[in-house]
């Protein structure tokens, strides 16, 4: 099976979840710039999540253009992990509304955890698909970057329940091992 339609599938859902983070704004009452300031912990909570779909986004992309091979659970894990970038926009309006409360941020936490937990199976999924491909295990059979990333996520939810805007910083921390793609794929396709 072919990757070019789970990847356009994958790039259209991305562009709709985005266009609907920035929708969930709430409206601005008042014509001044003083009033802008209410909005922001949206505005951060905003920031936070566009900055991680782009991460998801980017490392998705970057990874596929390594792959040949795609099976039906691939298919099935990819619309998981979109199906869990879906729920952004509900979870960043709650988390922008009430920042520093415990369960907007213990969801919040919690939904990193699971679609990381998602990322990992299926990068461990297309390794033994695409396991013809010297490359692809080299690069994507290095699990470590997977692990520490939930570690983290899980730390952060425990965080979360204690000191709830600590545990969106332990997130935010867990992905700057994400903000750029492993070079190697780069190398590899030259």
């Amino acid at each position: 099976m072919t990757k070019t339609r789970l990847t356009l599938f994958t790039d259209a859902v991305v562009a709709i979840i985005i266009t609907i983070l920035v929708l969930e704004f709430p409206h601005i009452k008042g014509n001044k710039f003083s009033d802008l300031l209410v909005l922001k912990d949206v505005f951060l909570a905003y920031v936070v999540s566009f900055v991680f779909l782009i991460i998801y986004w980017t490392n998705h992309h970057h990874i596929f253009q390594l792959i040949d091979k795609v099976s039906g659970k691939t298919l099935w894990l990819n619309n998981a992990f979109i199906f869990l970038m879906s729920l952004f926009p509900f979870a960043t309006n709650w988390l922008g509304e009430n920042i520093f409360a415990r369960d907007p941020e213990m969801l919040y936490a919690a939904l990193f955890l699971v679609i990381n937990g998602v990322w990992l199976l299926m990068i461990k999924n297309l390794v033994k698909v695409n396991h013809h491909n010297a490359h692809v295990a080299e690069i994507l059979g290095d699990y470590k970057k997977s692990y520490h990333t939930l570690m983290l996520n899980a730390l952060a939810f425990i965080i979360a329940i204690f000191i709830p805007i600590a545990g969106l910083i332990v997130n935010i921390i867990s992905f700057l091992l994400w903000v750029i793609p492993d070079k190697r794929i780069e190398h590899a396709k030259k």
